[in-house]
């Protein structure tokens, strides 16, 4: 029998800032398939890019990663991962980076829509859900295609604050968030448990509340501390995640921000997270989750709050 080579997987990162680098690191680490790592500022990209190769001969992975400034570098790639764009500083809220970062998603979609037509997108800029709504819009690809990625990363500090809080291994925490990825994100208290005991028979009322709070200012506490930065290692694992139920058809179960036609009486293509199959050909189906009232509320609010922040684009040129 003839030997058959199979093409390697290749996965574009866009930004070689933390959370870009990062990204590139746990890609590359968990051998999804070659890297490359994108930025306007070459030399940061080709250098942390040799770093991260240098490393890979200690840490024996066998990825090829190529740092560039030049879009033609990512033709070919299955998944673009969209870390560009200002980060938050202290007392900065997601939202008033909006006319920023769109401008920069703008330039980073033109790229990918000339040479990687075919890929899947994970938006992990800020503020998340209008920045995935905007490339959708720019790049023009179907829904399957353009996925926000706040929802795993808001999920997995949920579980973090209610592991620590119950004294408990993370890999016994289940935990879900919903929404947009800002302040009204709705983390669903209902269905998290731990070791398969409802989180409401573990923990007292009060201790939930302040569990649910600290999951809605996590990354303003993480940045309080940075001082000069935000969070890097959590929100690029986040993508990471996604990345490889999408590179391995994995038919994972996500907290994804995809556009809503119609699903949970949203009809206006808003983008904002629910849980999905995340696979091969990048969203697979959407949850049909039964809120009760009390979270149908809490997730139209969450709704109204991305179709308010929506209306910032319209100022961008």
């Amino acid at each position: 029998m003839a030997f058959t080579a199979h093409t390697r997987k290749k996965i574009a990162v866009i930004g070689a800032g933390f959370v870009g680098s990062t990204t590139a690191h746990w890609a590359a680490q968990k051998e999804l398939g070659d890297v490359v790592l994108l930025d306007i500022n070459e030399g940061a990209a080709i250098g942390k890019t040799l770093d991260l190769a240098q490393a890979a001969t200690m840490e024996m992975f066998d990825t090829k990663i190529k740092g560039t400034s030049n879009y033609a570098d990512i033709a070919n790639s299955d998944v673009v991962i969209i870390t560009a764009g200002m980060p938050r500083k202290p007392g900065m809220s997601r939202d008033e980076l909006i006319g920023i970062n769109a401008k920069i998603v703008k330039d980073v979609c033109a790229g990918i829509k000339q040479h990687a037509p075919d890929s899947i997108v994970i938006v992990v800029c800020n503020p998340m859900d209008v920045m995935a709504l905007y490339a959708k819009q720019q790049l023009g690809f179907p829904k399957e295609r353009v996925l926000g990625m706040g929802g795993c990363l808001d999920s997995a500090r949920f579980r973090t604050f209610i592991a620590e809080e119950c004294g408990v291994s993370y890999k016994d925490v289940t935990g879900v968030v919903v929404g947009n990825h800002g302040d009204a994100m709705v983390p669903l208290v209902r269905t998290a448990s731990v070791g398969s005991v409802p989180l409401i028979d573990m923990l007292p009322a009060d201790k939930i509340a302040a569990i649910v709070q600290r999951t809605k200012s996590a990354g303003a506490e993480i940045g309080g501390h940075l001082k000069t930065g935000s969070a890097y290692y959590a929100p690029s694992r986040g993508a990471v995640e996604m990345a490889e139920a999408i590179l391995k058809d994995q038919k994972r179960v996500l907290p994804v921000a995809v556009e809503l036609n119609g699903e949970f009486g949203v009809s206006d293509k808003m983008m904002v997270g629910v849980m999905c199959v995340i696979g091969g050909k990048g969203l697979e189906k959407i949850i049909d989750y039964k809120f009760n009232a009390d979270e149908k509320a809490e997730f139209e609010k969450s709704v109204n709050a991305v179709r308010t922040l929506c209306e910032g684009l319209k100022t961008v040129q």
